[in-house]
């Protein structure tokens, strides 16, 4: 199946509820794998959400299918490096590459000069942990926090990234060799 038209943009504050809604129903089924249904997406509040929304160094990126939000990824900056997290797809459309298309969106909004880019999700989220590999994620190594262990994964940047951030990059999306974050 291929995957449906979205539109991929900065998530905004008046969003931010509708992004609560869908991160949770997206994450549902990770709790249920580990049996946890305390993990941090599905306990977030909308005051943390929308101050996470607002902090520098932090760009949320929504996919809209028509009005309805049925994707979002996080990417937090730092120096050279970017930390992707929260990657959340309906889940009446998972499976339809709705994830893949939030990861390449991520690449324009990148500041110029970031050399990798670090995901983690749960040690045993294999479908998780496939998708990323698939798109040239290393595993690194895993942790543990609380009761749950991430694993991390590692992708390096270099010219052939910006070359697939120019051809996959969403209508509207800043050129990364011009802009170093949307405003």
């Amino acid at each position: 199946m291929s995957a449906p038209d979205v539109t991929i943009q900065p998530v905004t504050d008046e969003e931010a509820g509708e992004l609560l809604t869908l991160r949770r129903a997206a994450f549902v089924s990770e709790a249920q794998v580990y049996g946890d249904p305390n993990i941090p997406p599905l306990t977030q509040t909308l005051e943390e959400l929308r101050a996470d929304l607002a902090a520098d160094g932090v760009v949320t990126l929504g996919a809209r299918a028509g009005h309805r939000l049925v994707g979002s990824i996080r990417v937090s900056l730092e120096d050279q490096r970017a930390t992707l997290g929260r990657l959340a797809v309906a889940p009446d459309l998972q499976g339809q590459g709705i994830g893949t298309q939030l990861l390449f969106a991520v690449l324009p909004y990148l500041p110029e000069g970031t050399q990798e880019i670090w995901v983690f999700t749960g040690q045993d989220s294999a479908h998780n942990i496939a998708l990323y590999e698939k798109h040239g994620y290393e595993h690194q190594y895993d942790q543990t926090a609380g009761d749950l262990t991430y694993a991390y994964l590692r992708k390096f940047l270099g010219d052939d990234a910006e070359d697939d951030a120019d051809a996959d990059a969403p209508q509207g999306a800043p050129d990364r060799a011009t802009s170093s974050r949307p405003s």
